[in-house]
């Protein structure tokens, strides 16, 4: 391991000023929109939930205690804390922080396996997690209607799905336009949170003794069981923490600290005391505390704010699916989908069609299902429970190897996260029959969806690699042979660039001649979030005509051809797009010998190759210039 691998990550320059302020309100509507949205659901199902604990004077200390200490450790400590070091060159997530792990480069050795294995699975959890979030969120809000009057109770479902389907639906537009309202629309939610708790904490100021710990701890000691199964409705006040690692690299950690410390912990906490205060006086208040805190007449304004919140912090799971589907796709995990972007100026804002349309689907399904927040919270957490969990874990090998700290400095902190963690996990665990089960088999498929096809792409490479010739051997067969060559330029795209690749031996086989320049083209996907201006393109003349571009991109930036030629261009290698033909190929595979992937992972694998964005799309190639060799693989 290299001296660079082992540094902690490069310190870059803090946002100051006026622009601290810009990028501070901008994450408040985008990082902090989920865990800004719990206050409608959070307390209400430690008493009203799936196993409601009684409203009694002890037990509302002891839940704002867990409140209060779940906020401070799992967001405070670990992840703005901790877990925010681990960026990768800036970029955070479960996938950026898994690349810091097994680089490709690196001999990838059975831990390294394991450990990848288990980021790809908390990265699919997250699908599943994106479906509830938005159908939680709104109904949860929309809810308030019921509470203002019975007579809107009917309509609240079918309002619900009518602000879902409009959200999904303008997705393809971008969120470049309203994305400016989110910071602004957010700082009124969470003000408006504060000022509810003040109001009802005026009248019972003694539920602020629930900071103390023993609260929480004599809380659990009293209940048993059923005070640890509440754990898995404290939990939601959290729900969102892994937003703050995921986006990093839109705003950095000053801003999200900042915004943290200053807005979004007092507010929660101001609102979940207050939530308690008013359960001391009207314990009867349970159904539905948060909307309870509110006088009458400002109860349909409250419900509009609050759906308003709820659509923001949904738009960012939904954004987050989009990033993090580009992500798989770039690493090799995911088979390649239109990706549209939405902003001519912001490279990160995209929109993916299948991924846009599956979450809509069945998030509406969730609703229609489900029919209220109270029995959609029973299938909220067990996901991101499973993620937070493995985001310690990974957490642990990063500080560990690539950072050199030592087993007491990188285990403490490790072991209290995963003592927690677990506590959370072992309690939303137990929601299973009750709907938990959702997100987990989300999880599995598409788990089973990304590790079938890296799998098979892994296998597809090395069946390649055997077929293609050396160099130095090709070249001397075509110094020895007559070989026409026809005026032009001909662009082979290869994974590799170790050989001579298949479809261009296929097509001398075939057509008999070659053009006059060839170039070998090979676009590699590093496992970092952007490469270098400077890093990213290679031209190598391999002489007879023949050159090998390679071209470097990170997985967070798109590769695109015509760009290439234009780098190309500027190493005074003239490729005019009019005058180059590119030969891509598309392989057939079949199986003869089990060997390779199981019967019903190699079926999926076919079906996903089949169903996969073509090269010339997903590389911008004009359809004009293409020509693809068929080849059968035996996988």
């Amino acid at each position: 391991m290299t001296s660079d691998e082992k540094a902690e990550p490069t310190r870059v320059e803090e946002p100051r000023g006026r622009r601290l302020a810009f990028l501070s309100l901008a994450a408040l509507g985008v990082v902090y929109g989920d865990i800004g949205t719990s206050p409608l659901y959070a307390i209400r199902e430690c008493f009203h939930g799936t196993y409601g604990i009684e409203v009694t004077h002890a037990n509302i200390l002891g839940v704002l205690s867990l409140v209060l200490w779940a906020l401070l450790i799992v967001v405070t400590l670990k992840y703005l804390s901790y877990i925010m070091r681990a960026d990768n060159r800036g970029e955070g997530g479960v996938i950026a922080l898994t690349a810091l792990i097994s680089p490709q480069r690196r001999t990838r050795s059975g831990r390294i396996l394991v450990l990848g294995a288990l980021g790809l699975f908390g990265a699919s959890l997250l699908y599943g997690d994106g479906m509830i979030t938005p159908a939680i969120s709104v109904l949860s809000a929309v809810e308030g209607l019921d509470v203002a009057t019975p007579i809107l109770a009917p309509y609240v479902v079918p309002i619900t799905i009518v602000i879902l389907v409009a959200l999904f639906a303008v997705q393809r537009f971008g969120t470049g336009g309203v994305g400016a309202f989110f910071g602004p629309v957010t700082l009124v939610w969470f003000v408006v949170l504060a000022a509810l708790g003040i109001r009802s904490l005026a009248s019972n100021p003694e539920v602020l003794a629930a900071v103390s710990p023993h609260y929480a701890v004599g809380f659990l000691l009293r209940n048993h069981m059923v005070g640890f199964l509440t754990l898995g409705a404290v939990f939601l006040v959290v729900t969102g923490s892994e937003a703050l690692y995921a986006d990093m690299g839109h705003f950095g950690r000053r801003p999200i600290r900042l915004v943290w410390y200053c807005v979004v912990l007092p507010a929660l906490l101001l609102n979940y005391f207050g939530q308690g205060a008013l359960l001391l006086r009207h314990p009867e208040a349970a159904h539905n505390p948060f909307y309870n805190l509110a006088p009458a007449w400002a109860l349909y304004p409250l419900v509009g704010i609050a759906t308003a919140a709820t659509i923001i912090a949904s738009q960012a799971v939904i954004s987050g699916a989009f990033s993090l589907t580009r992500q798989a796709i770039q690493l090799g995990s995911c088979p390649r989908m239109r990706i549209e972007h939405t902003s001519s100026e912001e490279i990160g804002q995209i929109y993916v069609p299948f991924v846009n349309w599956t979450l809509m689907i069945a998030t509406v399904g969730l609703v229609l299902i489900f029919r209220s927040s109270h029995t959609l919270a029973a299938a909220y957490g067990v996901a991101v429970t499973t993620t937070m969990t493995i985001t310690t874990a990974l957490f642990f090998f990063v500080a560990r190897e690539r950072w050199g700290w030592g087993r007491l400095r990188a285990g403490l902190p490790t072991v209290l996260f995963v003592i927690v963690d677990l506590s959370f996990f072992g309690a939303n665990i137990s929601k299973i029959g009750h709907g938990a089960w959702f997100p987990l088999v989300i999880g599995l498929i598409v788990f089973s969806l990304l590790s079938t096809w890296k799998r098979g792409r892994e296998i597809l490479a090395r069946k390649f690699a055997a077929r293609m010739q050396p160099f130095d051997e090709f070249f001397a067969t075509l110094d020895a042979a007559t070989i026409p060559r026809v005026p032009g330029r001909a662009v082979y795209m290869t994974s590799t660039s170790s050989g001579v690749p298949p479809v261009l031996l296929h097509n001398l086989a075939h057509n008999k001649v070659l053009h006059e320049e060839v170039v070998l083209l090979t676009v590699v996907t590093e496992e970092v979030p952007r490469v270098p201006a400077g890093e990213k393109f290679e031209l190598e003349d391999l002489g007879h005509g023949f050159f090998q571009i390679t071209a470097h991109y990170g997985f967070m930036e798109d590769a695109s051809v015509p760009h290439l030629l234009g780098a190309a261009k500027a190493k005074g290698l003239d490729l005019t797009m009019a005058e180059t033909s590119f030969f891509l190929g598309r392989e057939a595979l079949f199986a003869r010998k089990k060997d390779g992937l199981a019967a019903w992972r190699l079926a999926l694998f076919r079906f996903m190759s089949r169903n996969a964005l073509g090269a010339t799309t997903f590389f911008h190639i004009p359809r004009n210039r293409v020509i693809e060799i068929g080849a059968q693989i035996e996988l």
